[in-house]
């Protein structure tokens, strides 16, 4: 797979809450970075999806919106071979959302750090 087609299944994967496909695009090394969950390694990442989903089923009333996550603003730039994509990413239903820097290279996603968008406590 080139460097798109690994961002472009790793983004399916978020749409659709589904770690298996979030998997597919990774390489061995992929690190996720959650400001709440800390980094999370490729061997975790199914147990931390699987918390994120709970967390938001009881904030939908027993439920998973559909499309799970929203991605938009997607930008992207290619340096030395490295694929850089930036995004906005929401999840209806919730108040969760923020945005996510993701870096791309030639055996899959690399990394993501993620953001929340949140007021700051008074």
């Amino acid at each position: 797979m080139s460097t798109s087609e690994y961002l472009g299944t790793y983004a399916e994967g978020w749409t659709k809450g589904d770690a298996e496909t979030i998997l597919k695009a990774v390489d061995d090394g992929y690190t996720f970075d959650d400001p709440n969950a800390g980094v999370v390694p490729k061997n975790g990442f199914a147990n931390y999806l699987a918390g994120m989903k709970e967390t938001v089923s009881s904030l939908c009333g027993g439920t998973l919106p559909e499309p799970f996550m929203e991605l938009s603003e997607i930008m992207t730039e290619e340096k030395e071979g490295v694929l850089i994509a930036w995004c906005w990413w929401a999840i209806p239903g919730t108040e969760i959302k923020g945005s996510g820097l993701i870096k791309v290279g030639s055996e899959g996603v690399r990394s993501e750090v993620i953001t929340y968008y949140t007021k700051l406590p008074s």
